[in-house]
């Protein structure tokens, strides 16, 4: 998809690292300036050269999307430097250790839906007005398969915060369609990124190498913005080919005679 993002801007959050990471290096392959938000410095700093040593133009900016100054301050520093953006990817988002209902701490569960589902929300809200004022726009949130159903490694925090990530893109293709806006809700099973390592059982090395990897998410990501103005990809659902939630299963029926 060389040059499908050609001349376009994209701003995508949490790109220190993993699935931030591999979206920002996908779409400035694909000709688009990408400015990337994160809480960790250095981390955007990689991110940076990895896309500048591609030939790419990009812009990073340290700030923390839970916080509405902070979101505000990013957005204006990013118009400056490269345009409204055309593209906003939601990718920032966390879990902690002590997840389920027996263990979680007020605290705990305000970052959890802070970073999850607020700070999405803030960076929609900050390049919204553009995007309805030209008529174009597209918002790409990265959720989880947590969003679909209930699924109880994640824990209530995180369930609750994707539910609502993917229920805030849809009412925004709801109310925003008529302005040529588009919002597409990728939701990915297990990937292997850093996140995993905040479960109270980290998967091991082998484990992770048959899970989803951040490059195939971006891939998706590349495809959904690709499309033309007409056509939105509104929800993705995206999961490893040999699941572990039915791996079990599926080996018992393996073994069955007959």
């Amino acid at each position: 998809m060389t040059g499908a993002l050609k001349g376009r801007t994209a701003w995508l959050t949490g790109a220190g690292s993993g699935i931030g990471r591999a979206i920002a290096v996908a779409f400035a392959g694909a000709g688009a300036r990408v400015a990337l938000t994160g809480r960790r410095a250095g981390a955007l700093a990689e991110t940076a050269a990895i896309v500048r040593g591609r030939g790419g133009e990009v812009v990073e900016i340290a700030a923390d999307v839970t916080d509405a100054d902070a979101v505000a301050d990013a957005h204006r520093r990013i118009v400056a430097a490269l345009g409204d953006p055309d593209i906003l990817v939601n990718n920032a988002g966390g879990n902690v250790p002590r997840r389920h209902w027996h263990q979680l701490q007020t605290g705990d569960m305000g970052w959890v839906l802070d970073v999850n589902l607020r700070g999405p929300f803030l960076c929609s809200l900050a390049v919204l007005p553009a995007m309805r004022e030209r008529r174009d726009g597209l918002l790409i949130h990265v959720a989880s398969l947590a969003a679909t159903g209930i699924f109880t490694v994640s824990g209530p925090a995180y369930g609750a915060a994707k539910h609502g990530a993917r229920a805030m893109s849809a009412s925004i293709n709801a109310e925003e369609g008529i302005h040529g806006i588009r919002s597409v809700c990728i939701n990915p099973g297990e990937v292997a990124t850093e996140i995993l390592d905040s479960r109270p059982r980290p998967p091991s090395q082998q484990e992770r190498a048959i899970m989803v990897q951040p490059e195939d998410v971006a891939a998706c990501a590349l495809f959904a913005a690709s499309l033309p103005a007409q056509t939105c990809l509104a929800d993705m659902l995206i999961v490893p080919t040999d699941n572990h939630q039915h791996r079990a299963a599926a080996h018992a029926i393996a073994q069955m005679q007959g």
